[in-house]
Order: C-alpha cells, then structure tokens, then sequence
C-alpha cells in the first residue's frame, strides 16, 4: 500500500528522527548543559577570586566592581542560553515519543518501508558528498584559566547543541507533517459501517457491483471530519455522489467524502485533521443518511480501512 512509501525516511540511510540516538541525544544535551555550566562557573569564579586578591584590584575598587558585574553578566548569559533550550529539550522528547507510538503502529505486523532507488533525489534539491558529522566540542573543553575565552567558549557549545536541537526538531516536523497527512482519523464520531470497500450486491439494482469506498451510517447532520490535513480540491455536486468534498492530501493521496446535506468548506480551504468539513446526508445515489467515504492513491480507489486502522483505538496490553 502507498502509505507505507510515504515514511521511506524509517528504513535506508536515513534514520528515522525517533530512533533511540535521537532520544538519547535530546536528553542527554540536558546533561551537556549541567556539565558545561559548571565548567564555566568555576572557570569564571576563579577568575572573580584571584582579581579580588590581585594588588591592582586591591588598589582600584572600581576595577574589581567592573570585573565582578562583567562576571555575573557572562553568567548570566550562559543561564538564560540554558533556560532557552531546556523546554525545547522537553518538548521535542515529548513528540519524539508521539512519532515513536505512531510509527510502531505502522510496522507492527507489515513488512519494512521500501528504500529510495539509488541515486534518487528529492524535489527540492538537495545533494553533496556524504561525511561524518561534526560534533560539539566536549564540556570538558571549557578552559580552566580565568580568561574571557571561558564564556565565549561555553556560548559556542551551547549554540552547538542548540543547531542540534534545531536540526532534530525540523525533522520531527517533517515527519509529523507526513503523519497529518495519512487519512486514517475517523471520518464520524459514532457512525456505524453499513458497507464494505469491494465488490457487493448493489442496494438498488440487486446486482454485483464495485463500492469504491466504506459507508458509515449516522443521523442527518452528523458532523464529517477530514481524516488528515490537506486542501480541498473539490467541493460541490458531483453525479452519483450528492454533494461531496475532496481533499489533496500530498503524495497522490486523494480523500472523497459524499452524500453530505450540508458543505462547510470550500476549494482552496487548507484543512486540518479532524476538521468540520461537511454534515452527513442522503444526497446523490443513496437510500438513507450516511456518509460514503473514498480513500484515492493516484486516482485508484482503494481500501481506507488500511488507513484507519493506524489511527483506530486500541486496547491496552
């Protein structure tokens, strides 16, 4: 199925952003930061110590204020530095463990995500050699002497874990982006399946016939929810459907929602999972208040049930 193509950053080259190395090196950087911290104030109190007992200082008072305020300045600095990235840290284990979950429910029990063809490149262009990365410069790096190289030096480790953060971070975006746009939320809150993707007994002619979608029974305006985010790309009357929305959702991923009484959203309006997009009807080919819902990958039907199954709620244990 195309959903499982559309996470090929899981398997190949390319690790997937929730893989333990990620995780490890998030909370980790909250010990960095402890350890470069203490580096720096000790390096910094030692300087604030041997000004206060150097003769100069002794003989100028105002010179040793200046120094102490230029101190607790640079600290400063470094804590509030400190204090910037502690929550991104948090937040960014918290949708690391979110990714983590869903990609579980993806894999579990379906073979791994095809890898990208050699020599395969994205649309926006991207390329160079393959190296090893750079990393920080270790805490224990922070100079012990009482210069004004010990902030600077500390300053230029975290702003090299915060790049780190920043880079792990778009990445947690990218993917949950793809997340938003797998169509498998339910469509209805409380609806009842009625019929089947695949062949039936047609409800009007009794003959054997082709449901290019699932149908969900449910009292006449029952809200329809978008089953991921996306752009409408249609909304209005089509033959045999009634009124319906379709929504684009990337990656040739195309929802249908028909039959509705009611529209509430409009070509071009941007929608978000789970989003009111339309009420349930009996317009169109029908025999009664549902909602028949289409799952397309590149124009072909085909089952959505592999879609909501991700998203279905599942017993604990």
């Amino acid at each position: 199925m195309q959903f499982f193509s559309l996470l090929h950053l899981s398997s190949g080259s390319v690790r997937f952003v929730t893989q333990r190395s990620a995780l490890m090196m998030a909370s980790g950087a909250a010990v960095v930061f402890s350890v470069i911290a203490l580096a720096a104030g000790v390096a910094i109190g030692m300087h604030v110590s041997s000004a206060s007992g150097s003769s100069s200082t002794a003989d100028n008072p105002r010179a040793h204020h200046t120094t102490r305020d230029y101190v607790v300045g640079e600290i400063g600095k470094l804590n509030a530095s400190v204090a910037q990235i502690e929550p991104r840290i948090a937040h960014l284990a918290k949708q690391l463990g979110e990714l983590r979950h869903l990609q579980t429910r993806l894999t579990t029990g379906k073979k791994a995500a095809p890898r990208k063809p050699a020599g395969e490149i994205d649309p926006e262009g991207e390329g160079g050699p393959m190296l090893p990365p750079r990393h920080c410069p270790e805490a224990s790096a922070v100079p012990t002497a009482p210069t004004q190289t010990t902030a600077r030096n500390t300053q230029q480790q975290i702003d090299c874990i915060g790049a780190l953060l920043t880079l792990l971070e778009r990445e947690a975006v990218a993917h949950a982006n793809v997340w938003a746009s797998i169509p498998g939320r339910a469509p209805i809150d409380g609806g009842r399946f009625s019929s089947a993707f695949g062949n039936r007994v047609d409800p009007f002619n009794s003959r054997l016939s082709f449901h290019s979608g699932v149908d969900l029974v449910a009292p006449a305006g029952t809200p329809i929810l978008a089953t991921a985010g996306g752009r409408v790309v249609f909304a209005g009357e089509r033959d045999g459907y009634g009124h319906v929305v379709e929504i684009d959702h990337g990656n040739g991923l195309v929802t249908r929602y028909a039959h509705a009484s009611r529209l509430i959203v409009r070509q071009g309006d941007v929608v978000l999972p789970r989003q009111n997009i339309a009420e349930v009807g009996s317009t169109g080919r029908s025999t009664g208040p549902h909602l028949h819902m289409e799952v397309l990958e590149n124009g072909t039907p085909v089952n959505p049930a592999g879609y909501m199954a991700l998203f279905a709620e599942r017993p604990n244990g």
